[in-house]
């Protein structure tokens, strides 16, 4: 009873929320929300002089957007994703599947829609959004684990779903589901630096080998 008074609630957030676009009413902001944190250019680490050493520092970077909680609510060690800067359990209980797209009678889009949709919530103040909305695949589990072992994963065939290096960077860099960590809407922070800078990062690492730091 209480999963569905919870979904109940977000679904009259939601409807609320629509009624306010609908009739033009101005909508929370988010101006007082923390800012994200710097990212430093690839550019910055040509002073390493030393390959191996400046793509693990590349890497290290990158972390910081890896490992933010705009890319770990999504990349969860169990099928079930989290939420908030905190990490904590998704509210209502999820449990994304096979698919990543949640159970059948209730997947990810009943609240999820194509975009972030703002709320007058205090709690919640908007409800995130993307057209290609999903978990992360389960091989790509990345909560609990440290940042060598994540970029193990990342760089081998066998653990990140057969997909080539050049592949890595492309979804890094251009994928409009990861670009949604710099607009995740109010009420959250945003992955640290931008897109474009976390790409040239993973281009960068690529480019020096693709080491990784010690696990």
């Amino acid at each position: 009873m209480a999963r569905v008074a919870t979904l109940v609630t977000l679904v009259g957030t939601l409807a609320a929320a629509g009624a306010v676009m609908a009739s033009g009413a101005a909508a929370p902001s988010g101006a007082d929300d923390p800012k994200p944190a710097t990212l430093r250019s690839a550019a910055s680490f040509q002073s390493i002089k030393d390959p191996a050493a400046r793509s693990v520092a590349l890497f290290q970077e990158a972390g910081k957007v890896i490992q933010s909680p705009r890319c770990l609510n999504c990349h969860p060690a169990q099928r079930a994703p989290t939420q908030g800067d905190d990490l904590h359990p998704h509210n209502p209980p999820m449990v994304a599947g096979d698919s990543g797209h949640g159970p059948v009678g209730m997947p990810c889009f009943s609240c999820h829609t194509g975009a972030n949709v703002p709320t007058w919530g205090q709690d919640i103040k908007s409800i995130p959004g993307d057209p290609k909305w999903a978990l992360a695949p389960a091989e790509m589990a990345w909560q609990g684990k440290s940042l060598g072992q994540i970029c193990a994963q990342l760089k081998t065939p066998a653990t990140n779903g057969g997909r080539s290096l050049a592949e890595i960077h492309h979804h890094m860099a251009e994928d409009h589901l990861v670009g949604w960590g710099w607009n995740p809407g109010a009420g959250r922070v945003p992955a640290p630096g931008t897109q474009a800078g976390f790409g040239e990062l993973i281009k960068a690492w690529i480019d020096t080998g693709a080491k990784c730091p010690k696990a």
